[in-house]
């Protein structure tokens, strides 16, 4: 068999057989237990209302909360930035798809030269009978050219480029879920500093009259001196406290602003009015830490890179074998001005088989098949580490939301035995019992109470953003395909 016969043998089976160099991609399996430590807990706790994972800003019952979530879901602008990214990668995967088919090009062209008679050329024609120095060139031609993937270098870049795509698709999955979720946050933490401005407020009042109440008595001998400065200080302290809760609500809603692509202030006068902090939901499905391999989009992002990453390798080995290639051109030629460009006699046409190898240049080749692996090495271990991180995330907003509403219900109970103390010594003292400073004083700790009560349903709101963020409630996954190799 000739060797012209034995390469074009070669090039059918290479093509015939579809394989490509280079590693298949398979996807790591992880080691993760069956059930979350904290799923237990969270299963038994009571909950006013429940949230599904896909709409779960829903479940806390406040429309307000609803709609800034929905709001930001539509006009955030790193959201768009991440729409942006995919269209990117979209590109790249249709360039990636094009290097696969055949290119044509079709070209033309019409010239007019005018020879000088002073080179040796010139001189040869002009001594020629009836040279015309004028000359004239007209072409038109098709044009293609196919590089053969014999050995699938192609199409792993093409696995490469398509794994990005997908990344980049769950990078934006991803990207919508932080936004839901520090939106509610947000929100939810407005609220928060709102009552806490509101109790500050009443035990400012609380400590001006158990003030004045001391210095009345200060002024009749019936009160040391230190009684007054010691409500002077905590009255100082209160005060002190206002300020700096007005600053963080202020930056709390320039924040959410920002969140929902607007102009700080823009919402303002809709948060001025104060409104309950929202109760945590009830989870009704937690899932099981394999269901995070397809719920949460930055694991998705974190395999879909290690995929690519993998196909890169194949697209480096690839540099080992020739490349082959056919062009071919069709068109027609003539030096005629009149209609002769498209007769039989001025058809032209060519064709070629290219060959390419960097047959002396294993040395390069080689060490840019180790940076490949290397890189593959470091996704892998990036997303062995995301899935770590992930379920480490899921448990600790799950303990967190369980221990805070623990801390809110004693707080509660708290609440509420304070302020029996405080009717009994009201009651006391409209009997003449005790003196107006006890009623004060138990004012004073019934708000200092309330305000860690608060505090602690603001973290336990917050708490369950953060569980629902750390188990990717908020979209829906495609399926079981979300992270197959594609």
């Amino acid at each position: 068999m000739s060797p012209k016969l034995t390469l074009i043998a070669l090039l059918v089976a290479g093509l015939s057989t579809g394989c490509a160099v280079g590693p298949d991609y398979i996807r790591p399996d992880t080691a993760l237990p069956e059930r979350f430590q904290g799923q237990a807990a969270v299963d038994q706790r009571l909950a006013k209302s429940s949230a599904e994972l896909a709409t779960w800003w829903a479940g806390f019952g406040d429309p307000q909360l609803t709609r800034f979530v929905t709001l930001a879901l539509e006009q955030n602008l790193d959201l768009a930035q991440a729409s942006a990214r995919v269209t990117q990668a979209r590109a790249g995967l249709g360039a990636a798809n094009a290097a696969l088919l055949p290119s044509g090009t079709v070209s033309g062209q019409a010239a007019r030269a005018y020879q000088s008679v002073e080179t040796p050329l010139g001189q040869v024609l002009n001594s020629t009978p009836g040279f015309d120095r004028y000359g004239n060139a007209y072409e038109a031609n098709l044009g293609a050219s196919w590089e053969l993937d014999a050995f699938g270098g192609l199409r792993r870049g093409r696995e490469a480029a398509l794994a990005e795509y997908r990344a980049s698709e769950a990078g934006a999955v991803a990207t919508r879920l932080a936004v839901a979720a520090q939106t509610a946050d947000i929100y939810i933490s407005i609220r928060g500093l709102q009552a806490r401005l509101d109790v500050a407020r009443r035990q400012e009042r609380t400590q001006q009259d158990l003030l004045a109440t001391i210095k009345l008595l200060y002024g009749k001998g019936l009160a040391p001196e230190l009684q007054v400065r010691q409500a002077e200080g905590a009255l100082a302290q209160v005060r002190a406290s206002i300020p700096a809760l007005e600053a963080g609500l202020e930056v709390a809603m320039n924040a959410l602003d920002v969140m929902l692509g607007t102009a700080p202030g823009t919402h303002r006068a809709e948060l001025n009015d104060s409104a309950d902090i929202p109760a945590a939901p009830q989870i009704t499905a937690s899932g099981s830490p394999s269901d995070l391999l397809r719920r949460r989009p930055d694991l998705i992002v974190a395999e879909r890179r290690l995929a690519a990453s993998n196909a890169r390798i194949g697209v480096a080995i690839a540099e080992y074998y020739p490349k082959l290639s056919l062009s071919g051109l069709v068109g027609s030629a003539t030096t005629v001005a009149s209609g002769n460009l498209f007769t039989t006699g001025a058809n032209q046409a060519s064709g070629m088989l290219g060959l390419r190898w960097r047959l002396f240049d294993f040395g390069r080749i080689n060490a840019q098949i180790e940076q490949a692996k290397g890189q593959e090495a470091e996704m892998l271990a990036a997303y062995r580490l995301a899935v770590l991180r992930a379920a480490e995330d899921v448990e600790n907003a799950l303990s967190t939301l369980v221990k805070r509403e623990a801390q809110t219900a004693e707080l509660s109970l708290g609440v509420d035995s304070l302020s029996r103390a405080r009717g009994a010594s009201f009651a006391a003292y409209q009997k003449g019992v005790v003196s107006l400073i006890e009623v004060l004083l138990a004012d004073e700790n019934l708000l200092r109470v309330t305000d860690a009560r608060v505090q602690a349903q603001t973290e336990s709101a917050r708490a369950a953003v953060a569980a629902f963020r750390a188990l990717g409630g908020g979209w829906q996954p495609r399926g079981s395909d979300a992270v197959a190799s594609k």
